[in-house]
């Protein structure tokens, strides 16, 4: 019987190696679970629960372990290896988690499972739901409706009723003036904010990230509206599957639509203004430089949720995401800087460390891709290459319509699910195409 085994599975590994072999993506070596485990460094006990903030508050005893068990711990936590470099000292982020875009590797974590306000980064799961539903090109005139219920105090990238703009101006607003008036005009092309709420709260619970409940598609302060540092990760990478996405979060200035006017000889006129992004990694400010090799993704800042981010940046074709939530320094900044610092800390460590965790795949990717599948299983929609087998590389435009940001490329990856229901080869979601975007 021991030999029966043995043989019937090496020919589940030559079926999945035959399979990978027409895929275009990097390639990736078939290993059973316990050879992957061999690659990785041996850690040393440092894992720690002592917590690295000065937050008064608490984080709640038990915390989700979607991930792994480890990432459900409270405080910092972290397997070092052999020559791995120490954690930062000098975080006050109630929560962050440090994590490879590519393998899905948590490398850190800090209260990765609080349940915590999210403000504007519920943007990334916004667009991660509706971006492929619409066609950049699609044009839509704004009744003063679709501008109803937008909180007091809103960030706002200044769209007027009766004007028309495309998708493209829309989707534009969201992610570089992280405009609420874009999001509200958004929802209500895609049948009001009750509907976008429940869409939102679906693609939350399909990408597993079930720290989320979505009150209002902007990200405005709301009773009962929470995520975690965790959950706008996951939002992250698989938002940067999407060539749109990509394009959007790594722009860091464009000209947005103003309003239409007559001019002293009656003729209608419309100019556009500039709009520059908020992501102060990616556009630099006073004090700050742009981070090297940043190509996004989205930040925040509400009264309750204080300053939030997410950002993705390469170094090496190494791909990190890193997600900051509500540091308690009142520095200037500092949001960006100890995202910048556990960047830093992240490509120094590759490779030192065992992770703590892993991001998981949403819940399609156990049972839509089947041996001999297509690469489409996790397509969905105009724009949306999730899963596609061929890299995407954006052209440089010359219109110079926004700044310097990088374009995350796939190049896809199929999951095999064997007839057994054992999955022989760790899901990758590659994103190895970088590319300098247009000035």
């Amino acid at each position: 019987m021991p030999a029966m085994k043995k043989t019937a599975k090496s020919s589940l590994l030559v079926t999945s190696a035959t399979l990978l072999s027409f895929s275009l993506a990097l390639s990736v070596t078939a290993t059973a679970p316990a050879a992957a485990a061999d690659a990785k460094p041996t850690p040393t006990p440092t894992s720690t629960s002592t917590s690295t903030s000065s937050s008064s508050a608490t984080p709640p005893a038990g915390m989700s372990t979607v991930g792994g068990a480890q990432l459900g711990k409270s405080g910092a936590q972290a397997n070092l290896g052999a020559g791995a470099p120490v954690l930062p000292k000098d975080l006050s982020a109630r929560s962050w988690i440090v994590a490879d875009a590519e393998s899905g590797d948590v490398l850190a974590s800090h209260n990765a499972h609080w349940r915590l306000p999210p403000a504007s980064t519920l943007k990334m799961l916004f667009a991660d739901t509706l971006l492929p539903k619409f066609p950049k090109t699609q044009k839509h005139k704004v009744q003063l409706s679709d501008l109803a219920g937008i909180g007091a105090g809103s960030s706002m990238v200044g769209i007027k009723e009766e004007e028309t703009y495309t998708v493209h101006d829309l989707w534009l607003g969201v992610f570089l003036k992280s405009g609420n008036d874009a999001v509200h005009v958004l929802s209500a092309m895609n049948g009001g904010v009750d509907r976008t709420v429940k869409d939102m709260n679906a693609r939350a619970e399909e990408l597993q990230a079930l720290d989320t409940n979505v009150v209002s598609p902007d990200g405005y302060d709301e009773k009962k509206q929470v995520s975690s540092a965790y959950d706008l990760t996951l939002f992250a990478r698989s938002g940067l599957q999407n060539e749109d996405f990509r394009e959007y979060c790594s722009t860091v200035r464009a000209d947005f639509p103003g309003e239409t006017k007559k001019n002293k000889k009656g003729k209608t006129t419309r100019k556009s203004f500039e709009i520059q992004n908020t992501n102060r990694l990616l556009a630099g400010d006073a004090g700050l430089d742009a981070y090297k090799g940043i190509a996004g993704v989205k930040n925040g800042n509400t009264t309750n949720a204080g300053a939030t981010f997410t950002g993705v940046a390469e170094r090496d074709g190494k791909v990190l995401l890193v997600t900051v939530m509500n540091p308690q320094k009142t520095e200037h900044n500092e949001v960006y800087k100890e995202t910048a610092k556990l960047l830093d800390w992240g490509f120094q460590a590759s490779g030192k460390v065992s992770p703590v965790g892993e991001l998981v795949p949403p819940k399609s990717a156990k049972t839509s891709a089947q041996p001999g599948a297509g690469a489409s299983g996790e397509a969905g929609g105009s724009g949306d290459d999730r899963g596609s087998s061929k890299p995407v590389a954006a052209s440089a435009s010359t219109d110079g319509s926004s700044g310097v940001g990088i374009a995350l490329g796939i190049a896809g990856g199929v999951l095999v699910l064997l007839a057994a229901g054992v999955f022989l080869i760790n899901r990758r979601w590659p994103l190895p195409e970088l590319m300098r975007r247009r000035r």
